[in-house]
């Protein structure tokens, strides 16, 4: 459960607080009464959720790169957070390819600058260091990868996720192992989530983002790879995982300390090609899609996730269905287009995925 009773007036540090799913964090720290600090680059994207929402105003905001590890231990010492949630990342696969240095620099050595904060100060009892489902050693087989299967990745930004897996559990086994817990007072986890979608994603070469603006400025949409399958899931869904597992590892380091999967029902594996033509009819539009031919670097063409452990350990359940999903994006999407309250509309959509249900 993701209650005000624990997060209500905790103090909370967020890296990359101003991309698409650090956004979405925020808010909903800031509903749940939680104190919140923000740090990282300024928005990536025009527009970007963090400008439209008004977060801002909301929270402390400091803008700085996670590579600038004096910057880092300054902030965390400054605000003496007792959670921190690690965001802050180079999460594109494409841009990873041209600029693999960048990635890795961010990645790998942002992980292990936040991780030095934290062993330098005494305020933090809680991380969550998200990473991907990409970190796995993909064999394109059909069935969920599970937390100890082997961590790989083809490309820079996979395996730049999976080196910043391998620099969490180096310090957590080095410098705040669960056997020593009542040392040093830290639960340290990681967080591998599949594809999210929702309102308010503007990355480059990332599908629903694409099929957005295509809609938006009425052009054809172009995918590649139509009959990739993927793992789709609100963002909200993860975001959930990553509260719910921060809450455990606040009350119980020892226990929760280790990696843990987030991803959707078997619903919600679909192709590249059914979320754009689903995407469209709850637009309502008539945009035709396109398949694009030109070369392009390696993609996975199927991963899955077993989320067997976040089930049966953290209580953790998918709430929306694909379905739900793509209608919820749609709305916040038409929403936008017609000038509406985003802040109010991504208020609403979080108010509505809180609601308990039967089984929470």
């Amino acid at each position: 459960m993701v209650t005000k009773k624990f997060w209500k007036n905790r103090r909370v540090l967020i890296t990359g607080h101003t991309g698409f799913k650090g956004t979405w964090l925020s808010l909903w720290l800031n509903l749940l009464g939680a104190r919140v600090a923000g740090y990282a680059l300024d928005p990536p994207t025009q527009p970007s959720l963090f400008n439209l929402s008004g977060i801002k105003s909301n929270i402390e905001s400091i803008i700085g790169d996670i590579r600038n590890d004096a910057k880092v231990r300054q902030v965390i010492s400054d605000v003496k957070p007792e959670i921190i949630f690690h965001l802050a990342a180079q999460p594109l696969v494409r841009h990873s390819y041209e600029y693999p240095l960048e990635t890795y620099s961010t990645n790998v050595m942002g992980t292990g600058n936040i991780l030095e904060a934290i062993r330098t100060t005494g305020s933090v009892k809680a991380f969550v260091n998200v990473t991907t489902d990409k970190v796995y050693q993909n064999r394109e087989w059909h069935w969920g990868y599970r937390e100890n299967d082997p961590l790989g990745g083809y490309d820079p930004y996979s395996s730049s996720k999976a080196c910043s897996e391998l620099v969490t559990t180096a310090y957590r086994n080095s410098y705040f192992h669960p056997d020593n817990y009542k040392e040093h007072g830290v639960g340290i986890a990681t967080a591998r989530a599949g594809n999210v979608i929702g309102g308010g994603d503007w990355a480059q070469d990332r599908l629903i983002p694409d099929c957005i603006r295509a809609f938006l400025r009425n052009e054809s949409i172009y995918i590649r790879n139509p009959d990739a399958i993927r793992p789709w899931q609100y963002v909200l869904e993860p975001l959930k995982g990553y509260l719910m597992l921060a809450g455990k590892l606040y009350s119980n380091g020892n226990v929760f300390s280790r990696a843990w999967n987030f991803g959707p029902d078997a619903e919600g594996e679909k192709s590249v090609g059914w979320i754009a033509s689903y995407l469209l009819k709850e637009l309502g539009s008539e945009n035709s899609i396109v398949i694009d031919k030109s070369p392009s670097p390696h993609e996975a063409k199927y991963l899955k996730l077993d989320c067997s452990l976040s089930r049966a350990e953290l209580s953790w359940e998918p709430k929306w269905g694909i379905g739900k999903a793509m209608k919820a994006t749609a709305e916040w999407t038409i929403a936008y287009k017609k000038g509406g309250d985003i802040a109010k509309t991504c208020e609403k959509q979080i108010f509505e995925f809180s609601k308990p249900s039967d089984g929470d």
